[in-house]
């Protein structure tokens, strides 16, 4: 099944490739479809669910001589993620029916080699098809922004491809570092299974190497997050995007940056991790509030949700680093609803932008008479964003907090960090009510306000139609259900967080002690 999860979209491009122009949205949608409904027969079958098993498991042997022996697979957690994934993609590529009218075989075969490379991270379980399938998904996507972005594309999309990269390239190094130390400790046989590398790296590396390979392993995913400070590649990439490549950077390309983090770094650097977790929950809670100040002053509506990503995985990051299962589980229904409500306000974005041609605040405004359902679906979707009770981001949100407060000496779980970095972190959420309940004001309440040169109003397409509101009613359907049900994702994937957390039980009743003395005079 793993295997047919990455093959069907790759078939999908070879098909679009070879339809007519006409079609190729058609292709493309018809395979995104049929993908997605391998991914839910998937999850339907697979028995992993709250168990720390894997399933839909295969292999291929290719120069196995080598070590070199490619093996697929999910755990709850990455099945978690391929359905957030498959789930997307039909909407991307319904909600790009109008906004892409040029070059349709390669956009649309652009974006069905994304979702492939997408699916093959998640469900990579040897390096070898993790690092192919990490490092490919910097190519669908440079040629979708540079070719279909905006007047700034060839900036952004040049950026995008430097930052991502060269981060990459020190992870791959660190990766090759530890199949080769690896290699030295069983007698010159290689293999770059991901179980086997995490088992040696947590036996076989000292403190010391673990904390090297931790920084290589940081900057490669930190970029991809992105963490603070090296976030300044995603608000232009975002901003000159097409819409579609917008949601599907938000709502999983940066996932792939925490799931590196949760599937290497954690399991294979436990006392690196004790070590360094506090200043690596610093860096998050600057990214936090940092990202949101930022959010205060834009104008441009886009930015400003390009830069809220900034601020809210920020949260994911602090979640991860508590260390308990609180704040795991946290982290991982909050990458998922991250992709929903902040992938939401995207596409209503870019349903404005092709009304208006324009996405400055300063130029449009009191659309709420003009579009009432869109106005509707704003306000909800912002709500979500801001974490509503009742709403999905309230959830994670809440948990990653609670988690990183419990995280100390006077919490219920041992850790490294406390209520202090949980108090400072919570001003991101009141800032985030803030810049984004202002956005709304402006854009959706008020006087009606409209660039200069908009058609006549019988000439200007009003509402939202019904292919729109077909993209948009799937996502707040969930952004409710796991709102009011999170346990679907906490308790599917908790038996999953566990394991992943088993290692550091004996490693964290003397943490705090170990922490303050790295931090006075240490280093990785």
């Amino acid at each position: 099944m793993s295997w047919l999860l990455i093959l069907l979209p790759l078939a999908g491009v070879v098909a679009v490739v070879l339809s007519p122009a006409r079609m190729a949205k058609i292709v493309a949608m018809l395979t995104t479809l049929v993908v997605f409904g391998v991914s839910i027969a998937a999850a339907v079958g697979f028995d992993g669910w709250g168990k720390g098993t894997w399933g839909l498991t295969g292999s291929f042997d290719w120069l196995s001589r080598y070590g070199i022996e490619i093996q697929v697979g999910a755990d709850s957690v990455s099945l978690v993620l391929v359905l957030l994934t498959t789930f997307l993609m039909p909407l991307a590529v319904l909600g790009s029916f109008t906004s892409v009218r040029e070059r349709l075989r390669e956009y649309y075969g652009w974006l069905l080699g994304l979702e492939a490379a997408m699916l093959g991270v998640f469900l990579a379980k040897d390096l070898v098809l993790f690092y192919v399938c990490f490092e490919f998904t910097l190519v669908p996507m440079f040629f979708i922004i540079a070719i279909y972005g905006g007047a700034n594309r060839a900036k952004a999309s040049v950026k995008f491809m430097i930052y991502t990269f060269t981060g990459s390239l020190i992870t791959l190094a660190a990766f090759l570092w530890l199949a080769w130390s690896a290699s030295q400790a069983a007698d010159g046989a290689w293999t770059f299974s991901i179980a086997a590398l995490t088992e040696h790296a947590v036996s076989g590396l000292d403190a010391t190497q673990q904390g090297w390979l931790l920084l290589a392993l940081l900057i490669g995913f930190g970029v991809k997050v992105p963490i603070f400070p090296v976030h300044t590649w995603l608000p232009l990439a975002h901003t000159e995007a097409p819409t579609a490549g917008s949601v599907i950077l938000a709502g999983v390309l940066l996932k792939l940056g925490t799931y590196g983090l949760y599937r290497f770094m954690l399991p294979m650097c436990p006392e690196a991790v004790v070590t360094w977790a506090p200043l690596i929950a610093v860096l998050a809670i600057i990214g936090i509030l940092y990202g949101a100040l930022i959010c205060w002053v834009q104008t441009d509506v886009k930015k400003l949700v390009a830069y809220s990503s900034v601020s809210h995985l920020g949260f994911c990051i602090l979640g991860l680093f508590a260390l308990n299962p609180m704040g795991l589980e946290g982290s991982i229904l909050y990458m998922v609803n991250h992709g929903l409500s902040t992938g939401a306000l995207f596409f209503l974005i870019g349903m404005m932008y092709e009304r208006y041609h324009t996405r400055d605040m300063n130029a449009v405004g009191g659309l709420a008479g003009r579009m009432p359902i869109w106005a509707c679906f704003m306000v909800f979707f912002v709500l979500a964003s801001v974490g509503l009770p009742g709403l999905n981001g309230f959830v994670s949100e809440f948990l990653c907090l609670i988690a990183a407060f419990a995280a100390g000496d006077m919490g219920a779980y041992p850790g490294v960090l406390g209520p202090w970095y949980a108090a400072i972190a919570a001003l991101g959420m009141i800032f985030a009510a803030m810049y984004l309940l202002i956005m709304v004001g402006r854009i959706v309440f008020g006087p009606e306000k409209l660039p200069p040169g908009t058609p006549d109003e019988e000439l200007l397409p009003q509402d939202l139609s019904v292919r729109e509101i077909t993209v948009l009613v799937p996502l707040a359907v969930f952004c409710i259900v796991l709102g009011v049900q999170p346990w679907i994702v906490i308790d599917g994937t908790s038996a999953a967080v566990a394991d992943t957390l088993a290692v550091y039980e004996p490693i964290l009743g003397q943490a705090k002690s170990a922490v303050q003395g790295a931090l006075v005079g240490g280093a990785p």
